[in-house]
């Protein structure tokens, strides 16, 4: 028998091993469902960010504690690492009307696709009755305007502003005029108010690009995180661009056919090399979110060691999955069938999981983005 003969027959015996594995691993969105009372839905965040409710799960265990997120700190040591995504939201939330019609639109900014021409991918709505050509006009005096110039992209409209100024002063005007883009659980409930500018964006924001918050780390409070610097725990900062695609809808039962929005990322050697060295030192890597998770598992190489990244990302993460870095993870309590739920299912187990959450339910923690929080150690 020649090694090409070989080869083919190896190459049909693995495809047929592959074929099974894969109808054996098939998961099913439909796994992810639970009835979320629709009063559990936070509209509000805590009034003191570290006095929100924790519950910490021991997946080791099974075993429930009902704390506040003050304690957070009792569960880190020394040298241990905190990894938070320092992502800061752009107000891209802008009101306007459509030419001649004077049809009120809402448009978000979803990602700057040349600076020079300030062209940019959005989202419209309504959407239906925008064309390609039309003029969109913004700003209570009307004076910031933009054309359609593309109206079959998957994500939405793109559009061109008409600016003549510098790109900083044509930031410097979106931000002047812009608005919180809070997620529809907040908006659903009520209208947006002033303070939603500062609630909604952790502390620690830095760097601006995001649409949504990295809703984990809006628990953290300065007076939480001076504890941490005395306790000498290390933080180790990236950032990831939290966009809408978090809050789609899953619209396929086979999970292995879901596609995520891709997310702009960038993580740097310090960061890098902290994890590493903690990790390498046997200490605890803790994750805040799912934004952060997805990121360091992006990042992580073959041997289990984080390298530095700058680029786009739409991993998703559903079970079975290896993660390779976090021993522990800050969550907030996520709504059935959404890609958070699904990965933080990933990390504790599916089945401990939902326990976890009937659990919640019957003690009235508060779900969504100004929700109560989760740790899993």
């Amino acid at each position: 028998m020649t090694s090409e003969s070989q080869f083919r027959i190896f190459a049909r015996f693995f495809k047929k091993v592959n074929m099974i594995n894969t109808q054996y691993t098939t998961v099913k969105l439909s796994q992810f469902k639970f009835n979320l009372p629709k009063e559990l839905i936070a509209d509000k965040p805590c009034k003191v960010r570290d006095e929100a409710r924790l519950l910490v799960l021991h997946r080791d265990t099974g075993e429930i504690e009902h704390r506040q997120f003050k304690n957070f700190i009792e569960y880190i040591d020394t040298d241990d690492v905190v990894v938070l995504n320092n992502t800061k939201v752009f107000p891209a939330l802008l009101y306007g009307v459509k030419e001649k019609t004077e049809a009120k639109i809402q448009v978000t900014l979803l990602r700057e696709l040349n600076p020079e021409t300030r062209l940019w991918d959005v989202i419209v709505d309504p959407a239906r009755k925008i064309r390609i050509g039309n003029k969109l006009y913004f700003g209570a005096n009307e004076d910031m305007v933009a054309e359609v110039i593309d109206n079959t992209t998957s994500r939405g409209r793109t559009i061109r502003f008409l600016f003549d100024g510098t790109h900083e002063e044509f930031i410097s005007k979106i931000r002047s005029m812009g608005n919180t883009p809070l997620p529809f659980d907040i908006t659903a409930q009520r209208n947006a108010v002033g303070d939603d500018k500062e609630n909604y964006q952790t502390i620690y924001a830095k760097n601006e690009g995001a649409v949504a918050a990295p809703v984990a780390g809006l628990h953290f409070s300065r007076e939480l995180m001076k504890r941490m610097e005395i306790k000498d725990v290390k933080v180790a900062e990236l950032t990831l661009h939290c966009g809408l695609g978090n809050f789609k809808d899953i619209e396929v039962e086979d999970l292995s056919k879901h596609r995520m929005d891709s997310e702009q990322m960038f993580l740097e050697e310090k960061c890098a090399d902290t994890i590493n060295n903690a990790k390498a030192a046997g200490h605890k890597i803790c994750c805040v979110g799912t934004t952060t998770m997805k990121a360091l598992e992006t990042a992580v190489t073959i041997p289990g060691v984080i390298r530095p990244f700058e680029g786009w990302s739409n991993k998703f993460i559903y079970p079975p999955y290896r993660f390779t870095i976090a021993d522990m993870m800050v969550t907030n309590f996520h709504f059935p069938e959404s890609s958070m739920f699904i990965m933080v299912s990933a990390f504790a187990g599916s089945d401990l999981l939902m326990s976890t959450y009937l659990t919640a339910i019957k003690e009235k923690y508060k779900f969504g983005t100004y929700g109560d929080a989760m740790l899993i150690v």
